[in-house]
């Protein structure tokens, strides 16, 4: 899938080059010409980088930056024919990613862009991971990881075959599964324990995360099937 590019710049003949430059290399290029526009498209499309010029007819791109900050994590490069250090430090702070000083190189843009948008993925990818490690449902809250689980505010204290067994429920809600599949999963097709080992952690396990046990909350059973977990 082409790569979204946003160039906001006045200067139509170096829109031209970027978008000509950019376009070779499968990437899809939109432009504005003055920073009201180039606030207005960042808000209307989903774009995966943001060429952003610093001195723009109409808003500045330091306003520019600073807002669509308000509602997007896009990656933003300033482009600035200015040299002044404090310029960069000011882009920077406003939220910009990099800058790039006029006249600049398009081979260098490109590799620019490039960098970052690699880096981009990889910060999204790692979130998305923390995000798979710490699961929440309500009022429920476990760290996979650290293997710690919270109910309201507060830990609860499970051994270690009664968190592999919750958080096995956990991430397959509404997933039944069998004494001999939770036998099999948790405790491996060697174990010598009979079925009834499941009931004991399940009601130990209810006895800890339920207010009422007899009437569970989270962790049900479908009646000559198996346990559950709903939230």
């Amino acid at each position: 899938m082409s790569k979204q590019v946003l160039v906001v710049d006045d200067e139509k003949s170096i829109v031209k080059g970027i978008r000509f430059s950019l376009e070779q290399d499968d990437m899809e290029v939109d432009a504005a010409y003055d920073g009201e526009q180039g606030l207005q498209m960042a808000k209307d499309k989903k774009y995966d980088i943001i060429l952003l010029d610093l001195m723009l007819p109409k808003m500045d791109g330091f306003e520019v930056c600073q807002q669509i900050r308000e509602f997007s994590n896009v990656p933003i490069v300033m482009l600035t024919a200015k040299g002044e250090d404090m310029d960069k430090i000011l882009g920077l702070e406003y939220g910009a990613d990099d800058y790039i000083t006029k006249p600049f190189n398009i081979l260098e843009v490109k590799a620019r862009i490039k960098a970052i948008m690699r880096r981009s993925a990889a910060e999204h990818d790692e979130k998305d991971k923390e995000k798979q490690k710490i699961l929440e449902m309500g009022d429920l809250r476990m760290d996979t990881e650290g293997r710690r689980l919270f109910i309201g505010g507060r830990e609860i204290n499970l051994t270690a075959k009664e968190f592999d067994v919750f958080e096995l429920l956990v991430t397959n809600p509404n997933k039944v599964y069998s004494r001999e599949d939770l036998l099999n999963i948790i405790w491996g097709y060697e174990y010598p324990g009979a079925e009834r080992t499941i009931d004991v952690h399940i009601r130990r396990l209810r006895e800890k995360i339920e207010e009422n046990p007899k009437e569970p909350r989270y962790v049900h059973t479908k009646r000559g099937v198996g346990y559950y977990f709903q939230a």
